[in-house]
């Protein structure tokens, strides 16, 4: 009796649940892990072996490498033609970036070619450290370019020296001596009959500087006018929307960048870009993918007005007001006689044909007066009653 109720025992604790285990520790209880539940049959025969769980599979990925951003296609190299038009950039620091801006806009142009001739901190007023006016003798002589470009004067504003005398920058004597070395300057560009085309400069960020730079820059436009030059003026052209200095503003495709460098003075790439595309336009006057096909022509050569300042007249595909003006007479030089303007015969043939006209020649318009038309009488004719005036 006793081994049957050992049997059931045995057989009901083999077949009990093993309930999961606790411990405590500390204020922590933790639990062990469970276990599988034990029947009569694995006691008789034994527990079958479970396998080991694997654990899951961890994918291993392969790291992405990270594609090279593509970089545009670089602008093909085109060999410039022999005869090609050169095209100078003459000034300060502002002329060697306009000379590459204008590099990549006529890189694939082979009949232009850009030459940098820009020096740094240089211009009109420091002639000691760089004498502009000497340095264009010897490029006009080497005959070295076809058409200049000018921009310069971001550092002219600083005392001149000059016979001895240090004079501020814009005072009166100063901007005597100034204009002088300009005019000298543009002077020998025109004596050569070189087309120029030169730049005004644009506002600043600094007020009481970009005040200063717009005198100067209206001194310059004075004496491009008085030798011919092409004028450009660019102010507006870099302003922002409310008409005051802004670093951004609309690029050669119109999109908002920036146009200007940190110092409030340079200009960017895009903004360089900017200024060789309006370059590009006035080049158009004297440049259509070929040589030089228009020199400097000046109407007034050999005149009195030669010499006198040029009335102001600007815009792209200008026309210049003085080609179509005429000669200017001064009111010092006195008047010929009422006849020679009007008679087209030389004074020497109407001393030979006799006296002077009479009233009733004068009314009946003589042959070679303006008015005559081709039916005039002829001074010499007798009167007549057909020609007698009455």
């Amino acid at each position: 009796m006793k081994r049957v109720v050992l049997l059931i025992l045995l057989v009901v604790f083999c077949s009990l649940e093993v309930m999961p285990a606790f411990a405590q520790e500390g204020d922590r209880i933790l639990v062990a892990q469970q276990e599988r539940r034990r029947t009569l049959f694995d006691l008789l025969f034994g527990e079958e072996k479970q396998a080991t769980p694997q654990p899951p599979p961890v994918q291993q990925t392969q790291p992405r490498q990270a594609t090279p951003a593509a970089l545009p296609p670089p602008k093909p190299q085109i060999e410039k033609a022999q005869n090609a038009t050169r095209l100078a950039v003459f000034g300060d620091s502002m002329a060697v970036d306009l000379a590459k801006a204008l590099e990549r806009f006529y890189a694939e142009d082979p009949n232009l070619v850009v030459i940098s001739q820009g020096v740094g901190s240089s211009g009109f007023v420091r002639d000691d450290y760089f004498d502009w006016n000497a340095t264009i003798r010897e490029q006009i002589a080497g005959d070295s370019f076809d058409v200049a470009v000018v921009i310069i004067g971001v550092n002219d504003r600083q005392e001149l020296k000059a016979n001895g005398e240090s004079l501020n920058s814009l005072t009166e004597p100063w901007t005597e001596i100034y204009q002088s070395r300009l005019n000298d300057f543009l002077g020998q560009l025109r004596a050569a009959r070189k087309p120029v085309i030169w730049i005004g400069l644009p506002p600043m960020s600094r007020g009481e500087y970009s005040t200063a730079m717009s005198q100067i820059s209206a001194l310059q436009k004075m004496a491009a006018f008085s030798s011919g030059a092409e004028f450009l003026d660019i102010y507006d052209r870099f302003l922002g929307e409310d008409g005051k200095y802004s670093s951004y503003g609309p690029d050669v495709n119109g999109q908002n960048a920036r146009m200007r460098k940190d110092d409030g003075i340079h200009f960017s790439a895009a903004g360089a870009d900017k200024l060789a595309f309006y370059v590009s336009q006035s080049l158009r006057t004297f440049y259509r993918g070929g040589a030089v096909t228009l020199a400097v022509a000046d109407p007034l050569a050999g005149t009195d007005a030669a010499s006198m300042l040029r009335p102001p007249y600007q815009g792209l595909g200008q026309i210049r007001l003085l080609e179509v003006a005429g000669a200017v007479v001064p009111l010092s030089r006195a008047p010929q006689r009422a006849a020679d303007l009007l008679v087209a015969t030389p004074p020497v043939a109407r001393a030979e044909a006799g006296a002077p006209f009479s009233i009733e020649q004068l009314m009946q318009a003589p042959v070679g007066r303006v008015d005559a038309f081709g039916v005039g009488v002829s001074p010499n004719a007798a009167p007549t009653a057909s020609n007698m005036g009455r």
